[in-house]
């Protein structure tokens, strides 16, 4: 199983580790951080997009069409009520205008079977436990 680490690092911001890259997550400062990167939510969305346009990228570059002007955008509604969580997300992929209208059926087909829109759907097992305390290094010296 991949593993992925997030390390806190006060106020609300944690580093992710994923594999050798690091990506900070934080809340705004209207909520108590520093807004040193996006939310852990905006993340989620984000990431949606992301697959999404991977999946879009792809099925042009398979078929030989431009890439040039894909583009996927995101918005989304957290619920208003409980639990809190995202209620909606809308996402729209910008295909570039050189497309042949024919083939934006089979474009969509394969986008809207991404990775994430499939484990969100599809909801994985997630178990959530707490593993043993550790100190810092910086506390330990």
């Amino acid at each position: 199983m991949d593993e992925i680490l997030a390390d806190y690092r006060g106020s609300g911001r944690f580093d992710l580790h994923i594999r050798d890259h690091k990506v900070t997550v934080d809340q705004p400062v209207g909520e108590g951080g520093a807004d040193a990167g996006p939310t852990p939510t905006e993340l989620f969305v984000a990431s949606l997009a992301g697959c999404v346009g991977y999946y879009a990228s792809r099925y042009l570059q398979r078929h030989l069409l431009a890439t040039a002007g894909l583009a996927v955008t995101a918005s989304y509604e957290m619920s208003t009520d409980r639990p809190h969580r995202v209620a909606s997300i809308d996402i729209k992929v910008r295909p570039p205008a050189s497309v042949p209208a024919e083939r934006l059926p089979a474009l969509m087909a394969v986008v809207s079977n991404c990775t994430v829109h499939n484990s969100i759907e599809h909801a994985p097992i997630i178990d959530i436990g707490l593993a043993e305390p550790t100190t810092p290094e910086w506390l330990a010296a």
